[in-house]
């Protein structure tokens, strides 16, 4: 029953499909969200990657259909995982001691930090979706991508890795996640970005470098957040998101077909 509410609880958390929510919210629920959270975004995933490769199938020019598709997702996760991306730039960003940084995380208005980090990622990110829409297949890659930069939620809820604080997603999540779960996920998801890299006319070590290109970036990110604030937030989860979804894009695009 909880792995059901878990995928309504992740559905109606992270995007914006109308869901009913669960009679529960706990830690069983939240974890079996998180761990279901590139399934729960598949309807958005294959919206955007649709929406895109008709724009593409129309002659609308590549960077242009990579800006729709982005903006589709935008929409349908309520930018929710850009808004942590800021937050959590201005406040490790913002030189302060950890109570202060929290706390402008918190006030959610974006400072110029933040606002840099949402124009870098969302530009590499239509960019890298336009490349891709280009290619036999393409779409499929990117919606694959897509689902599986949802996988980055993991890192910021691996035993060991705490909250920041006492209250809100981060402290409901913190610690619920094993290394085994982690692993297998992230494991599909490879094997599934391998597959459509395939199809798309990639070698089949291109998405694996990506895949490591990927963890590493959210690892690390986990690791300054522990160690600049304490532990992790909402917003720290959104950003890993965002980061995991830049780096996996962007690096599949690197190896053009039949390279």
């Amino acid at each position: 029953m909880s792995r059901f509410a878990g995928l309504r609880l992740a559905v109606g958390l992270l995007t914006i499909i109308p869901v009913r929510p669960p009679e529960t919210i706990g830690r069983r629920e939240a974890r079996a969200a998180m761990l279901l959270a590139p399934l729960a975004v598949l309807p958005v995933a294959l919206a955007a990657g649709l929406v895109g490769w008709g724009s593409a199938a129309a002659g609308v020019p590549p960077v242009l259909a990579g800006l729709v598709t982005v903006a589709v997702l935008a929409f349908g996760t309520r930018a929710m995982h850009l808004d942590g991306l800021a937050d959590t730039t201005d406040g490790l960003g913002s030189g302060t001691a950890a109570d202060r940084a929290l706390e402008i995380m918190r006030r959610g208005d974006i400072g110029p930090m933040g606002t840099v980090a949402l124009i870098l990622a969302l530009a590499l990110q239509a960019v890298a979706a336009g490349a891709l829409l280009e290619r036999p297949f393409g779409w499929l890659q990117l919606v694959v991508l897509v689902c599986l930069s949802r996988a980055a939620l993991l890192f910021g809820c691996l035993h060991g890795v705490p909250a920041a604080r006492p209250d809100g997603l981060g402290a409901l999540v913190a610690g619920s996640i094993g290394v085994t779960g982690a692993v297998v996920t992230w494991l599909l998801g490879l094997a599934a970005a391998i597959v459509v890299a395939v199809l798309a006319g990639q070698a089949l070590w291109a998405p694996a470098i990506g895949v490591v290109l990927a963890v590493a970036a959210c690892l690390w990110l986990v690791l300054r957040c522990v160690r600049r604030l304490g532990g992790v937030t909402g917003d720290v989860l959104g950003a890993l998101v965002e980061v995991g979804a830049t780096v996996l894009l962007v690096t599949a695009t690197a190896w053009p077909p039949g390279r």
